[in-house]
């Protein structure tokens, strides 16, 4: 059951930022020697790796519209690191209990990463860079606290993501009838400024 709660954690961050959810997963093996986090994780290779990719990240999550670009690139990354993420937790189990943990993991992740790939786009309508520092400061900041605790407390973090999770979508749901309705409107609107 920890595994499976580790598991739903740590997609629903990779789904936000899968370079630190590695991090995070592998400094705590290497100083803490946590028994269900996977020893890969804390390779060097790995953590040097993991590490210059956060960094490149960290600054082009904070750029409008490059935020969005790197997005679209991670839709592949995110979901695939949340299930290798889930995989490796799952350990020596069976091949099923790798596949539900692989599939819990992947697909946390792909939910969390629509809900950050909808709300930047939204955000990228602010002209101002401000929002983007701030949602990518607070994004990494529930990342780190996300995986931190899940480490410690896996059923507590997974209830924790579950409702950031939860009220994520129901944003972008917000959002999206938003962007609808004011599409609408627009279009409403275009016949009369081509008369006049």
């Amino acid at each position: 059951m920890d595994a499976l709660a580790l598991t739903f954690s740590s997609g629903w961050a990779s789904g936000i930022n899968a370079y630190l959810v590695v991090l995070v997963l592998g400094i705590s093996d290497r100083v803490g020697s946590f028994a269900e986090i996977p020893d890969v994780l804390g390779r060097w290779d790995v953590l040097a790796a993991a590490g210059f990719m956060y960094a490149m990240e960290f600054i082009a999550d904070k750029i409008p519209y490059i935020d969005s670009t790197w997005d679209a690139i991670s839709t592949a990354v995110r979901p695939t690191a949340g299930a290798v993420i889930g995989v490796l937790l799952a350990g020596d189990a069976s091949s099923l209990d790798q596949a539900v943990l692989g599939v819990v993991g992947g697909g946390t992740a792909l939910l969390s990463h629509l809900v950050k790939a909808g709300s930047r786009l939204a955000i990228n309508t602010s002209p101002e860079p401000v929002t983007n520092i701030a949602a990518s400061l607070a994004e990494d900041a529930a990342v780190l606290v996300v995986v931190w605790f899940a480490i410690e407390h896996p059923r507590a973090a997974a209830a924790v993501a579950g409702v950031l999770l939860l009220l994520g979508l129901v944003v972008v749901h917000l959002l999206a009838r938003l962007v609808r309705r004011g599409w609408r409107r627009w279009r409403q609107e275009e016949p009369f400024h081509q008369v006049a």
